[in-house]
């Protein structure tokens, strides 16, 4: 095989080793009916590889297609992979052929998969097994002959901890595991790619291409690309339709570079490292240590009030740690919220020594419940985007299929 043929008809672009080992890889088990699990990063090309694989394989003359199972509702996925008989649910006006039915001699993609119900990994774990299945509302067998490959940005054991994955079905899939780089990996492979976008858009806007100059070149190869290929290319596409110079230098580009003032540290990442924090994570994380100092704060009240800290020298303890938490609760992304007593007077976080709290008054603690404060978020996203669920999902780090289980577990209605 020849590696630069492969790239020239996919599209491929770069020459990281670790990218062209999972291209080798791809091309080796192309030719075998084995399952393939492609792991990577959201926007690394997972599902290029699985038409490389199906182009190259026996297979090449049948069907293939590619199907995201973070986008189908949980209620009509079955329906959607095994079909449905007629009459088998509410809406089920005709009997329906379901992928693995159409496919059938082909290759099936499946995409996200580590989103699928519990309930929809039996079934496909039977599928794999025996090659049989069950349209919805039928007890007739029927059988398949398809090709499974199957990509995920989840860390599947982990997943498997938590009981959200099966584990037979993790080793059926994980015959032949692929892992593509994600971009931030492939080093001078960013700027490869980046000259591509840029002269693919010039050629599409009809307008001279962008360049980049020492500094920008920097920024480029130090940033993270949390997005990988993907947001390149958008970056590519926004920076060549609205700058008017087409020399961009650092400033410019850092404008189309979220984040980029803490990316400029490399990247101390490997091939398998799954477990940067997101946003979300972030947020319970300041959440949790804004309880733990709210407990702190109680157990100094109780002594104040039961009289335990006359000593002059604990209550200069307890006024610095006030001063220190005044600090801390106060950064520019939350706001402060007043405690307020039984009598609806505010009060404030300050020193006993300069205001003693009196026996009669009580703090109110304000509920820090994840699930409270993850309802908020998506009540939040759904106003911002009108109710647009795939938006909403988009902002907040979760598939669109997640997000409809969670705004029926909360009964939210917008």
């Amino acid at each position: 095989m020849n590696l630069n043929e492969v790239k020239n008809r996919f599209g491929i672009i770069g020459n990281a080793p670790l990218l062209d080992r999972a291209i080798d890889t791809a091309w080796r088990v192309a030719g075998t009916d084995l399952s393939v699990l492609i792991t990577g990063e959201s926007g690394t090309g997972k599902e290029v590889f699985s038409k490389l694989i199906h182009s190259y394989s026996a297979r090449k003359h049948g069907s293939f297609i590619a199907v995201n199972c973070g986008a189908i509702p949980e209620g009509t996925i079955d329906s959607e992979l095994f079909g449905h008989e007629k009459g088998s649910f509410t809406g089920a006006n005709e009997a329906r052929k379901g992928y693995f039915e159409v496919v059938n001699g082909g290759t099936i993609f499946l995409d996200e998969v580590a989103e699928l119900p519990l309930q929809t990994q039996v079934r496909l774990l039977r599928v794999l097994e025996t090659g049989e299945f069950l349209r919805v509302g039928s007890s007739k067998q029927q059988k398949t002959d398809v090709r499974i490959v199957a990509a995920t940005n989840v860390n599947i054991p982990n997943a498997i901890e938590k009981g959200k994955f099966r584990e037979d079905l993790y080793y059926r899939l994980n015959t032949v595991p692929i892992q593509i780089p994600a971009l931030r990996e492939r080093g001078n492979d960013i700027l490869l790619l980046f000259r591509k976008f840029a002269s693919d858009f010039a050629e599409k806007y009809r307008m001279p291409a962008i360049r980049l100059d020492e500094s920008a070149t920097q920024l480029l190869l130090s940033y993270r690309w949390p997005g990988n290929v993907r947001q390149l290319k958008n970056v590519t596409e926004q920076i060549s339709i609205i700058e008017n110079e087409r020399m961009i230098g650092a400033e410019v580009l850092s404008r189309y570079l979220p984040g980029h003032g803490s990316s400029m540290v490399p990247a101390l990442s490997r091939p398998d490292q799954q477990s940067e924090l997101s946003e979300r994570e972030i947020l319970y994380k300041v959440l949790f240590d804004m309880k733990r100092d709210m407990v702190e704060v109680k157990k100094i009240l109780a002594e104040v009030i039961g009289g335990q800290s006359s000593d002059m020298h604990i209550r200069e303890n307890h006024a610095q740690f006030f001063s220190q938490l005044q600090q801390e609760v106060q950064p520019s992304s939350f706001v402060a919220q007043p405690v307020v007593s039984p009598v609806s007077q505010p009060v404030s976080f300050v020193s006993p020594v300069s205001s003693p709290i009196t026996e009669h008054e009580e703090l109110e603690e304000e509920s820090l419940s994840l699930e409270d404060r993850e309802k908020e978020l998506i009540i939040k996203a759904l106003e911002k985007y009108r109710g647009r669920r795939k938006n909403a999902s988009r902002e907040l780090g979760i598939s669109e299929r997640t997000l409809y289980r969670k705004i029926k577990e909360y009964g939210i209605n917008l």
